[in-house]
């Protein structure tokens, strides 16, 4: 047995949480509705591929301007 076991133990965060979900039932569903208008999107990988493609490398020296030569 681990020395640290609580049988019944909750924390406050844990009880608060199962607390407003008791009383918002319609939370969750809007975190998933949150969630996928920032996270859950396709990737276009050739897009993608294109972006990476187009960078240019940085110069050593970010604030020196080029020389004139």
């Amino acid at each position: 047995m681990n020395i640290f076991y609580r049988p019944s133990y909750q924390s406050d965060v844990t009880l608060f949480l199962d607390k407003l979900k008791a009383n918002n039932p319609e939370l969750e569903l809007g975190q998933r509705q949150g969630r996928s208008l920032l996270w859950d999107k396709t990737v276009d990988r050739a897009a993608w591929q294109a972006f990476r493609a187009a960078q240019v490398d940085q110069q050593p020296y970010v604030y020196q301007t080029a020389g004139k030569e």
